[in-house]
């Protein structure tokens, strides 16, 4: 007989999704890789080194030898089935499973049992609690634990977390090897073996005192939640295990606490208790539908969308609520489009379905509206405010070109589609340098999205940094007459006006003022003035755009029938350039607003890595919603900010972030300026 579970059948096909989340380098593909291998979905483990993995299957990844986009895996294990989601760990890819974390009924977090990295996972630890998505935490390559490393492991991560950890397992050694684990839980003993499900072994009688202490741990942890249990603990009654069991699951189901367990990806080690955790305790899909903001009837929340396949663009998501089949009408961005074929995706293969049930994770094709992060709903739907998602700042910027100007346009058409497969991907077409911008996370992000350009579209680019934006000004005023005078043959050119520049206040931009008189110049000529002033004012003497000026035009001469609005333009343009040289011409430079979070110790030497790059420091405190974390803000030059990622996160174990936004102009002057100028001059040659 089938028992149910919250309302569901337990033991049905309804498809529970795992999300797998951490820091890189933890391991997560390889344990998807032995999820696979463990369930029977696959009867050889791969490896991610040897390229042999079902996930991570991409050149890119590949190449890396580590994740660079989500993979999706599906696996059944004792009549359950499974959607793994492997979330990328790098700081430059994690932003491609951000959506996906809002789909998951539940999400694994991987980690090494080093406690000196634990602090790695302090900010998937924070979103998946900002989220609302209940979670466990496996520690990966346990074998290679050192003696009393799970408990200091533990005493790091608490604080990481708003739950509190429930360990559920610990470490039996063999010298200095970590061979297996008690269950707290089940007071068991298992042995690890290579390849397949543990050995139960007994207790060794050294870890008695321990277990028994650890246990009492775990019941307390959980008499928090059920008083029945508090009850029995203060009596000095121990529960049996199918209580312990049953609070276990409901406990993680609810995102009251997180689960702890131990094992290894490589060598099976802990696989297989996994599984029965994942089956147990991993929640229904009707409380992922409400975090999304379904409230009622089916939808597709989409996570992603793929380009370049054969099937052409596919919204990957999740099916929420109602059934949904090739054809069904779905509202996305306000426009009914019908949904098309549908498929089922295990790493880079796929596999036609003719409908999908609710908690399936698929591919849609022919949705060409949808993006990541948002709910196709269906007609009987009722879709409440979902959590925006927050994407990592965009702090690694590259001025790219094709190599072969033929290729201008389909690179437009393959920059458009990669962004729309990585929210965290922007490219723009800067208008004051002509430059066509791309920016992402870091420059990892960029390298491997440069690579994908070539391999999937054919198009190679050369890179260079972005032209910093300086500006220049003037510190006096001037008047000067402009003068344009040609006679070819027939109608000539006639245009000669007199004006008065002066400098503005820093942040006024531009004025022009009228004060013509008596009709020395027409007034359908005056608009043409102004225009060449303009013209002159988009590179000065320095070579950049002029910022803050006022000019007058006072007056000037005509010629009833050589003058033209070309000529008074060309007029204006000459006085403005002429007037400019006179003025003491100054440069201006960019000046940004940073804002850097870093862990607790690391913002002194942010400071100073900001200083050596002529930022102005602001303030040290503490982080507003992090405890143990700092906050640092400066001011510091846009032409500093290029590289300053990479300088942050070496001396914070890969974790300070950073956001940066234009907040004034600034006086630029000595050898900073002198370079700014003849890098400039060099250009125009």
């Amino acid at each position: 007989m089938v028992g149910t579970q919250n309302g569901f059948a337990k033991g049905s096909a309804t498809t529970r999704a795992v999300a797998l989340v951490g820091p890189t380098g933890t391991g997560k593909t390889s344990l998807a890789e032995a999820l696979l291998y463990a369930s029977g979905t696959i009867n050889r483990q791969g490896s991610v080194d040897a390229g042999s993995s079902v996930g991570d299957a991409s050149p890119e990844a590949r190449a890396r030898g580590g994740s660079t986009e989500l993979n999706l895996l599906h696996f059944d294990y004792m009549g359950d089935r499974f959607a793994l989601i492997d979330v990328p760990g790098g700081a430059g890819f994690s932003a491609d499973g951000l959506a996906a974390l809002q789909s998951a009924d539940m999400a694994l977090v991987v980690i090494d049992p080093a406690p000196e990295r634990a602090a790695l996972a302090e900010p998937i630890l924070r979103q998946l609690d900002a989220l609302g998505v209940p979670h466990a935490i496996f520690v990966n390559k346990v074998e290679h634990a050192r003696a009393g490393a799970i408990r200091e492991l533990i005493a790091q991560l608490q604080p990481m977390s708003r739950e509190p950890l429930a360990l559920r397992q610990i470490p039996i050694r063999e010298g200095e090897q970590v061979t297996g684990y008690v269950d707290l839980a089940l007071e068991r003993a298992y042995r690890y073996c290579p390849g397949k499900e543990s050995e139960r072994v007994e207790i060794p009688g050294e870890l008695l005192d321990r277990e028994q202490a650890e246990r009492g741990q775990l019941l307390e942890t959980l008499a928090d939640f059920d008083d029945a249990l508090m009850e029995a603990l203060l009596m000095d009654e121990m529960p049996d295990r199918a209580t312990v069991m049953a609070d276990l699951a409901a406990d993680t189901q609810g995102n009251k606490v997180v689960p702890v367990v131990l094992g290894s990806a490589l060598s099976d080690g802990g696989v297989h208790r996994l599984l029965k955790l994942l089956r147990h305790e991993t929640p229904v899909p009707a409380a992922a539908a409400g975090r999304i903001g379904i409230e009622a009837g089916g939808a597709l929340h989409v996570f992603k969308v793929a380009n370049g396949g054969a099937m052409g663009r596919l919204a990957l998501g999740r099916v929420l609520g109602s059934e949904l089949g090739e054809g069904d009408e779905l509202m996305v961005g306000g426009a009914i489009e019908r949904a098309g074929s549908l498929f089922f995706v295990q790493g880079e293969r796929t596999a036609k379905q003719s409908v999908a049930q609710p908690g399936d994770v698929v591919a849609v094709a022919k949705v060409d509206g949808a993006r990541p992060g948002q709910v196709l709903a269906r007609k009987d739907a009722r879709i409440g405010e979902a959590a925006l998602i927050a994407y990592p700042a965009r702090n690694a910027a590259l001025a790219i070109t094709t190599r072969d100007r033929k290729d201008d346009v389909k690179l437009s058409t393959a920059l458009h589609r990669l962004c729309e497969e990585d929210p965290a991907l922007e490219w723009i077409q800067d208008d004051a340098s002509h430059e066509t911008i791309l920016k992402g996370i870091n420059d990892d992000h960029l390298t491997v999205v440069l690579g994908r350009l070539q391999r999937r579209y054919g198009v190679a680019v050369d890179t260079r940094p972005p032209q910093i934006a300086y500006r220049e000004s003037i510190r006096k005023g001037a008047s000067v007459r402009g003068r344009h005078k040609k006679q070819s043959g027939g109608h000539g050119q006639y245009g000669d006006c007199v004006i008065a520049i002066r400098p503005l206040a820093r942040g006024e931009g531009f004025v022009f003022e009228d004060k013509i008189t008596g009709g020395v110049i027409p007034r359908q000529y005056v608009p043409a003035v102004e225009a060449g002033v303009k013209d002159a004012m988009a590179r000065g003497p320095l070579g950049f755009a002029v910022v803050d000026v006022a000019v007058t035009l006072l007056d000037g001469t005509f010629h009833a029938v050589d003058s033209s609005e070309l000529a008074f333009r060309i007029a204006g343009r000459m006085a403005m350039g002429d007037a400019l040289a006179q003025c003491a011409p100054y440069l201006l430079e960019p000046i940004a607003k940073v804002t850097v979070d870093t862990p607790g110790g690391a913002g002194s030497k942010a400071g100073s890595v900001l200083s050596a790059r002529r930022g102005h420091i602001l303030g040290l405190s503490p982080h507003p919603d992090w405890a143990r974390w700092e906050r640092v803000e400066a001011l510091l030059p846009q032409s500093a900010v290029h590289g300053l990622d990479a300088e942050l996160r070496s001396l914070s174990q890969g974790l300070a972030t950073f956001t940066a936004a234009f907040d004034h102009l600034a006086e630029l002057s000595g050898k900073h300026a002198d370079d700014a100028v003849k890098a400039r001059a060099a250009e125009a040659h």
